[in-house]
């Protein structure tokens, strides 16, 4: 095997990062609140928030949905 593809600085297998395709944040903020690949399930999640002020985006940044806030 090609010395190219070997990783030797980890003694644990290589895993892909995980990467979601939805995530919720409330408006104005950068930290990730929840998220995953179900859209139906986030809009169901954001339904039953309490308080608004809650944007969905899409793994690009693109807004979905919000709730006002």
């Amino acid at each position: 095997m090609s010395r190219a593809f070997v990783k030797e600085d980890d003694a644990g297998r290589w895993e892909a990062p995980v990467v979601f395709a939805y995530q919720v944040r409330q408006v104005g903020e950068n930290e990730v609140l929840h998220q995953g690949d179900d859209l139906v399930e986030l809009l169901h999640w954001l339904e039953g928030q309490q308080h608004g002020g809650y944007e969905l985006r899409e793994r690009g940044g693109l807004l979905l949905a919000a709730t006002p806030g």
